[in-house]
């Protein structure tokens, strides 16, 4: 294993400043970045690596990922061995990382066994910052049983999504087993969606005294609630029982945006799914009464990304990708770019992912102190966002990845 790197000539992009700091070196020790200056001399282990005059960024974070999700049929999976679920995860997971995403937080399906064979190298992949299984009610978007089957699954080693809970009691004591795993957040489905078979986008789920009881476990844990939720109605009671961040949102509106300033929260869009469903989804096993719901958020995303963006709102890098659909990951960039200047699609996978994460100042910039997250491109995704789709370099946690 390499204890230290330094990388010389390289143009580091300071993301908070939204400029680049030109002919800069860069020194890590194990898995921290130890100088970043001008002249910086090598320590005895270092592996000298030039950047030949390339753009540096820190390594991003997908804060929506489903690392456990190999297929779009997410009730099928249901039925998958758990073996064979990790298998498949651990093919995912490294191809996160050679995309230049070095922490990603997962919102559904992921739990501590596979962020401790992360963190101890048994496989290769971000850093996992895992939810468990996301809380869901009956009928609601991790129900994935058919309108005929009446017996629900909720066993800990079922490779799902979700746990199905009801009442207060339930979510309760479901929030509070998924942190005594070691949870870094509370995933809670608060309207319909795509990959269920039985609810409606349009519905609103869980009642509010449930979500306020998620959120006050969480808060008893110091951890946080995040949201599923597509539509203004569900976004808003969300957002006004205290969850700290809405996945999607692809339907809300300006009263919307006004309480996500109001109560300070993270809204994390994932556009890129919704063009990979529209095109891919029943290739890659999405059941068609899926597929059919796609066109009732795909057009809408965008225009809600523009008005949280002009609103203010604090906006975080998400993708939600299922099964053969994670290549276009790095997607996301571009599409986002159509709506936001770069340097706030690339702060979205930086700087604001690790305020959300609770991470700042460890992840999300090149600075002394932070993971040796790195992503080194050819270009200037200042001007060009899809030189962020073609890494040349990735390192993470100080351990060089890929070297294209």
């Amino acid at each position: 294993m390499t204890s230290s790197i330094l990388i010389t000539n390289a143009r580091v992009l300071d993301v908070h400043a939204g400029e680049y700091l030109e002919g800069v070196s860069i020194l890590t020790d194990g898995d921290t970045i130890a100088e970043v200056g001008s002249r910086i001399a090598p320590i005895a282990s270092s592996t000298v690596i030039d950047a030949e005059g390339r753009a540096v960024l820190p390594g991003f974070t997908d804060a929506h990922v489903h690392v456990t999700a190999g297929t779009a049929d997410i009730a099928a999976q249901a039925e998958w061995a758990p073996s064979y679920a990790a298998a498949r995860s651990g093919h995912i997971l490294r191809g996160m990382l050679e995309r230049g995403f070095t922490t990603v937080r997962d919102m559904g399906g992921a739990d501590y066994g596979l962020a401790d064979a992360l963190d101890e190298g048994y496989l290769t992949g971000p850093r996992l910052l895992f939810g468990g299984k996301a809380l869901s009610q009956t009928g609601g978007h991790a129900d994935m049983r058919h309108r005929g089957r009446t017996v629900t699954d909720n066993h800990p080693c079922c490779p799902t999504v979700g746990v199905v809970c009801d009442g207060v009691d339930q979510v309760r004591k479901a929030a509070r087993d998924q942190l005594r795993t070691g949870a870094h957040h509370i995933k809670l489905m608060l309207s319909g969606g795509v990959a269920s078979p039985t609810d409606r986008i349009d519905s609103t789920q869980l009642s509010v005294d449930e979500i306020r009881a998620a959120v006050e476990e969480a808060e008893a844990a110091n951890r946080y609630v995040a949201g599923h939720a597509y539509t203004a109605r569900a976004v808003n009671r969300a957002l006004q029982a205290g969850v700290r961040s809405i996945e999607h949102g692809n339907l809300l509106d300006g009263t919307s945006v006004e309480l996500f300033k109001k109560h300070e929260a993270f809204y994390v869009p994932t556009l890129v799914t919704y063009q990979a469903l529209a095109k891919e989804g029943l290739r890659y096993g999405l059941p068609e009464t899926s597929h059919r719901k796609v066109s009732d958020v795909l057009d809408h995303g965008l225009r809600a990304l523009e008005l949280a963006h002009r609103g203010g709102v604090d906006i975080v890098f998400g993708t939600d990708l299922l099964g053969g659909m994670h290549p276009h990951q790095s997607r996301e960039f571009t599409i986002r770019g159509q709506v936001q200047p770069a340097i706030d699609v690339i702060r979205s996978a930086t700087t604001v992912a690790a305020r959300l994460v609770g991470m700042a100042g460890r992840i999300g910039e090149v600075t002394p102190g932070a993971f040796a997250d790195l992503v080194v491109v050819d270009g200037d995704p200042l001007s060009d966002l899809s030189v962020l789709t073609r890494p040349k370099m990735v390192v993470k946690a100080g351990q060089p990845v890929s070297w294209a």
